[in-house]
């Protein structure tokens, strides 16, 4: 890897001092509690590049967790922060309070989003977001008369989030184990993986969705929720006319579509949703991580017609302490005004195909199942070959990319350069191919 003298972090010495701290202070999310793992401490970042406290660069591969679409270091999202804070650090947004610019956000939220939707419900983060979406489903249902539409359907290999419901609504079994009982009524349906089914795949998942309905009821069922591409389970994009067919067959059947844009939502895909690329239109979508490129925690739920009017007149009672946050909300609104003014959206588009075009000699490798991707989310899935090696053979030469299952994924700041693009699909084609051997 290399190394840069340019704003250093500490010295050696305290990195292996912050290390140690770390190892006794800290339990980090998905590791073995009682085995801490060596930390890689960062010290600071700018653009699509990393240093850590030993002054050693790294290409951001994978936006941490694919949450920083205006990149690191944006010293005008610090500033707008700071003047937030000087001005309206928090108030809570609890029954008839509000603050400016929650209220802006949310006007520009429903300007950007698919049409249909008309209002927004603020929270901190995705796997709230979910837990808000399912139960409002269930809500809109009940106060509409029809009590016993709780059953909620949900997909194999599916990432919703980490709480009692988003937990229940995801489909990666090892995530789940050892958490039940989790929240009843959720069904998982096939993931949709064109490769895994076949040329028929959507033919064979929309007649398992029919058989599901038929089976369980159609007067039972709340939601279906999904992402537009599956997200943790491997970066994998539905068959072409997946969407459409799955949508007619919601709609007939009166089930609303809960859209998981938590990873999607914000150009990753080359549009501001998903939904925008595969023409879904969404009953609700669930967003965070790129809301605000991850400087302030926020999230929010893109609420559509339908449910509002099988909901009007319900009271919601549900909310989080710092919904509605104006830090967070002012910080959100200069991200989405960085997007839109440098062209983030078609960047994601064309910088997506020149990484997918470097990689794509990877699929002719034994051991490579499939190279995939949708604008700057991208996934090389493999057959009996880990996928821990590539990735921290990748981290030794200053590339930081995320092994996820049985497939490596990338989903790079929308604002890396064509160079480090070219040094990220450089250093991991040279390390996948040595994991092929």
């Amino acid at each position: 890897m290399t190394s840069t003298t340019e704003r250093p972090g500490p010295k050696p010495a305290d990195t292996a001092a912050l290390a140690d701290l770390d190892r006794r202070s800290l339990i980090h999310p998905h590791t073995v509690i009682g085995a801490p793992q060596e930390p890689l401490v960062l010290a600071r970042g700018e653009g699509a590049l990393l240093w850590d406290t030993d002054g050693n660069e790294y290409v951001d591969g994978t936006c941490g967790l694919w949450q920083c679409p205006v990149g690191h270091g944006r010293t005008e999202l610090a500033e707008v922060a700071a003047r937030q804070i000087g001005t309206l650090e928090f108030y809570s947004s609890f029954g008839d309070y509000s603050n400016e610019p929650a209220i802006r956000l949310a006007d520009r939220l429903l300007g950007i989003a698919p049409e249909g939707i008309e209002r927004v419900f603020f929270t901190n983060g995705g796997s709230e977001g979910t837990e808000t979406a399912i139960k409002l489903s269930r809500l809109a249902f009940h106060h509409a008369g029809r009590p016993e539409r709780t059953v909620i359907l949900a997909r194999q290999g599916g990432y919703h989030g980490m709480g009692a419901g988003s937990l229940a609504a995801t489909g990666i079994d090892g995530l789940r184990a050892g958490y039940g009982p989790l929240l009843p009524d959720v069904e998982f349906l096939g993931k949709p993986h064109g490769i895994a089914h076949g040329p028929g795949a959507t033919d064979l998942l929309v007649r398992e969705l029919e058989e599901r309905i038929e089976t369980i009821g159609a007067d039972r069922i709340a939601a279906f929720i999904g992402e537009p591409v599956l997200g943790v389970g491997g970066m994998v994009p539905p068959p072409e006319d997946y969407w459409p067919r799955v949508q007619e067959v919601l709609r007939r059947h009166g089930i609303l579509l809960i859209v998981d844009e938590i990873v999607t939502a914000f150009g990753r895909t080359g549009h501001w949703f998903g939904s925008d690329h595969f023409g879904i239109e969404p009953d609700m979508i669930v967003t965070a991580k790129g809301l605000s490129s991850g400087y302030i925690p926020m999230g929010a739920v893109l609420i559509g017609r339908r449910v509002l009017e099988l909901a009007d007149g319900a009271t919601f009672f549900h909310g989080f302490t710092y919904n509605g946050h104006p830090v967070g909300a002012a910080v959100a609104l200069a991200n989405i005004d960085i997007i839109e003014r440098e062209g983030l959206l078609a960047r994601a588009a064309e910088l997506g195909e020149r990484l997918r075009t470097a990689l794509e000699p990877l699929a002719d490798l034994p051991h490579v199942r499939e190279v995939r991707g949708v604008g700057l989310m991208l996934g090389i899935e493999f057959e009996d070959l880990p996928t821990a090696p590539v990735q921290a053979g990748c981290r030794a030469e200053g590339v930081v990319v995320r092994a996820s299952g049985t497939s490596i994924v990338l989903s790079p700041p929308l604002v890396i350069t064509e160079e480090q693009i070219d040094r990220l699909a450089e250093v991991l084609c040279r390390n996948v191919v040595a994991a092929a051997g």
